[in-house]
């Protein structure tokens, strides 16, 4: 696939929907977990101009931070801390309308308002969280939760 990336307006679903294959093509053939991480969040900030989109990836029983679009971030997480900890220890995808109200959130930004994390998992285990906050309240849905899911099984290759 070329380094262009063909979006659409249209609801969010749509906006996955075409986005998808998208996101298969441009990681065909390339096996470089890094590079793939790196053109994933771009192509997910460019489509949904989310403030911030990343992977952390498990390494030696923590988080830590890998390829993302946005301003600098947390670089390390304990399992069970915040949100992204917290998905990777219930290997679960959450989905936080507020996170001022989430009990032990990690404020990297205080722009940041919403956030999802989804968990790539390989094997039966968590290898790396996909995470994505919004400076909007109440930004992320099922819709969000659906897409992100199939994005973490491609993904699951990579691991």
């Amino acid at each position: 696939m070329s380094e262009e990336l063909q979006t659409i307006e249209g609801s969010k679903k749509e906006q996955y929907k075409t986005l998808i294959p998208q996101l298969k093509a441009l990681i065909e053939g390339e096996d470089d977990v890094v590079a793939n991480l790196s053109n994933i969040a771009a192509a997910l900030r460019q489509t949904f101009g989310f403030f911030w989109v990343g992977f952390y990836l498990v390494k030696n029983d923590e988080l830590v931070l890998g390829p993302f679009q946005g301003d600098i971030a947390c670089t390390r997480i304990q399992k069970g801390k915040g949100v992204c900890g917290t998905a990777w220890a219930n290997e679960t995808s959450i989905i936080v309308p507020n996170v001022n109200q989430f009990q032990g959130h990690i404020a990297c930004s205080s722009q940041s308002q919403s956030e999802i994390v989804v968990p790539i998992i390989k094997d039966g285990k968590v290898r790396s969280v996909i995470d994505v906050d919004s400076k909007e309240l109440d930004d992320f849905d099922e819709i969000d939760q659906v897409y992100l899911e199939e994005l973490a099984k491609i993904l699951s290759d990579l691991f």
